[in-house]
C-alpha cells in the first residue's frame, strides 16, 4: 500500500488535455510543478467523483502555476473527451483503462458496479521530491464530508501552495 512518506510510483499514460490527447509523464510534471494532485475515480460521470472534480475546478487548483491536478479514471479517452467538455474540466484526465496506475498506487479495485480492475476513489498528493504527502481513500459512492480533495488541501498548503479548500457539494 502506498502511504504518506513513501516515494511515489512513476507513470506515463495517455490523457485528455485541453481537447487533445497527449502522453502525461509524471516525472516531467514533477520537474515543472511543486506538487501533483492525483484524483483517482473509478469512472467518469460517477456523481461523487464529478462533485470532487468540479469543486477542484471551482477552487482554481488547475490555475495554480506550481500545482498540477490530474484526474485518473478507468474510462477511455473517448469518455474523457465528453466528460471534460460537459464539466469544463481544464486539467488532464488520464485513462487508466487497464488499472496500471491505480495498481502501482495500491488503489486498484478488483470489482465495482460490474467493472473490474479499475481505480478506487482517492486523492494522492505528490511533492516535487517524489514524496507522497497525502493518501485519502474512500468508497467510490461515499458522500460524507470532508471529501478526499478537501482533506488533501492541508498537504498542499503545507508545501507552501496558496490553494483554496474545494467546497464539494454532492448532487446525489
Amino acid at each position: 500500500m502506498v502511504t504518506t512518506g513513501q516515494k511515489a510510483p512513476d507513470f506515463i499514460r495517455p490523457a485528455v488535455v485541453g481537447g487533445d490527447v497527449r502522453m502525461l509523464e509524471l516525472f516531467a510534471e514533477l520537474r515543472e510543478h511543486s506538487a501533483v494532485a492525483l484524483v483517482f475515480q473509478p469512472a467518469d460521470f460517477v456523481p461523487t467523483g464529478t462533485a470532487e472534480l468540479r469543486a477542484v475546478r471551482d477552487a482554481g487548483w488547475h490555475d495554480h502555476p506550481e500545482l498540477l491536478v490530474v484526474g485518473v479514471t478507468g474510462d477511455s479517452l473517448y469518455s474523457h473527451f465528453a466528460y471534460a467538455a460537459q464539466y469544463d474540466l481544464g486539467f488532464p484526465l488520464v485513462s487508466d483503462f487497464h488499472g496500471g496506475v491505480a495498481d502501482s498506487y495500491d488503489l486498484l479495485v478488483a470489482e465495482w458496479e460490474g467493472h473490474s480492475e479499475i481505480p478506487g476513489r482517492a486523492t494522492v498528493v505528490v511533492d516535487g521530491d517524489w514524496t507522497v504527502r497525502t493518501v485519502e481513500r474512500v468508497d467510490p459512492l461515499d458522500s460524507r464530508s470532508p471529501a478526499p480533495v478537501e482533506r488533501a488541501t492541508g498537504s498542499l498548503q503545507g508545501l507552501g501552495l496558496d490553494v483554496t479548500r474545494p467546497d464539494v457539494e454532492y448532487d446525489l
